[in-house]
Parts: C-alpha cells; structure tokens; sequence
C-alpha cells in the first residue's frame, strides 16, 4: 500500500513553521474593530454646522470623516457626506435669515 503525499487538512508550509500567510497588500481601507471616534465627531460637527458657522463646522466634519474612513471606519464615508450636505443646509439658512433680518 502506498501512503497519500497530501498533507492532512490544516497542514500546509505555513502553519508547519509556525507563520500564517499573509493578505495582499493592495485592497480596500483596513477594517477596524471598535469605536469609530472620528467618524462620531464628523457626524456632531455636521449637526452643529447647521446652526452655526456652516463653513468651519462643516469643513471640519467632512475632514474627520474623510480621515475616519481612511482609518478604516465604516461610518467615516457617510460622516463626509452628511457633513457636506449639513454644510450647505446651513448656508441656506444663514442667507435666508440674512434676508428675512435685512428687509
């Protein structure tokens, strides 16, 4: 009888020397595990960007976000996006109160 030269399942160069393979190092942004901090902060400086100073709060979210989905936070995209539109919600609103003050 002859013995199979396959490895049992599980046992390959590898695991034998005690190193796991490694993931290619191109592919989407890290995933991280945990608090998305940046993603959080993004996200309050959109809501505030809607009542008061809509270019700096809103500037500052949309660059928390942008930061936070380069970190590998899910919510960092969508911080970036609410932080824009936030943005220019504000600005509306400031000019049409502006122009209901001036008149």
């Amino acid at each position: 009888m002859t013995a199979s030269q396959d490895p049992p399942p599980g046992d390959d160069e590898h695991t034998r020397e005690g190193r796991r393979p490694q993931p290619p190092p191109y592919g989407g942004p890290p995933q991280r595990q945990g608090a998305q901090v940046l993603s959080i902060i993004g996200f309050v400086s959109a809501a505030v960007a809607i009542l008061f100073i809509p270019i700096l709060f809103g500037l500052a979210g949309i660059v928390l976000g942008i930061v936070g989905h380069t970190r590998g936070e899910s919510l960092g995209r969508w911080a970036a996006i609410a932080a824009a539109a936030c943005m220019v919600v504000g600005m509306v609103l400031g000019a049409l109160a502006t122009r209901a003050l001036g008149s």
